[in-house]
């Protein structure tokens, strides 16, 4: 095969000594969740101490329904905007089985040792002087996020579309990648290319997308400008 299969886009991270922490809940977390050490040794009870949410689309949120059977409230942080979306639906659902427990998250803050900062289109995480910034779904790239992503050691960031008109070209859809919340690889790479700081690793992309395969031209370039692409399974020690 000439592109490996990927799960949806979705981040476990901790600090030294914490509890893993969800960044999003994809449909395909149950699978996701086997690769993570279960510290407690409960069979039906996930190896997460909660979940931060970047936004409330479905393929970030989904997966919540799929931590339903836990002993506990599930501890979710996210801007209140987002309860807002998904109060009616997920969190409702999720309120009849464990509860929910939830809490807003619209400025720096400490969770478990780990400074989190949620920032227009991501979240950036720090511990001691290491910081690591994410941004599944990148609709703007700006000053002021090129600066957080340049001050960062790792970025993790939204690479779903190659072109701006993606699925028009497959005639998939005639929605556009701005139209969805997203910068297509063809106006951010050089941005992302200059970065001297930072790893850079693309995340979150489109099965349309041909940087996924690995022979292709548009994933030559992706690799001549120093980023990298994703994978199930990526782990990175700061």
């Amino acid at each position: 095969m000439r592109a490996r299969p990927r799960t949806q886009s979705s981040l476990a991270v901790r600090g030294d000594g914490g509890p893993w922490w969800l960044v999003n809940a994809s449909p395909d977390l149950r699978q996701q969740l086997e690769t993570l050490e279960r510290g407690n040794g409960a069979v039906r009870s996930a190896p997460v101490a909660g979940v931060l949410l970047t936004d409330a689309e479905i393929d970030h949120t989904a997966g919540l329904l799929l931590l339903r059977e836990s002993g506990s409230p599930i501890r979710i942080y996210g801007d209140p905007e987002i309860e807002r979306v998904l109060a009616p639906t997920l969190l409702r659902m999720l309120d009849r089985f464990c509860g929910v427990d939830w809490h807003a998250l619209v400025e720096a803050r400490a969770i478990d040792g780990l400074a989190v900062e949620p920032f227009g289109d991501g979240l950036t995480f720090r511990d001691g002087s290491r910081m690591v910034t994410y941004a599944p779904a990148l609709a703007r790239l700006d000053d002021a996020v090129l600066a957080r992503f340049a001050a960062s050691d790792l970025v993790l960031v939204d690479g779903t579309f190659w072109f701006g008109d993606d699925l028009a070209r497959l005639g998939i859809s005639t929605r556009t990648a701005a139209d969805m919340g997203h910068v297509p690889l063809t106006d951010s790479l050089p941005a992302l290319a200059s970065l001297e700081r930072p790893r850079v690793v693309l995340v979150h992309i489109n099965n349309t997308n041909p940087i996924l395969l690995e022979d292709s031209p548009e994933r030559a370039q992706v690799e001549r400008a120093g980023l990298e692409v994703a994978y199930d399974g990526l782990e990175v020690q700061l």
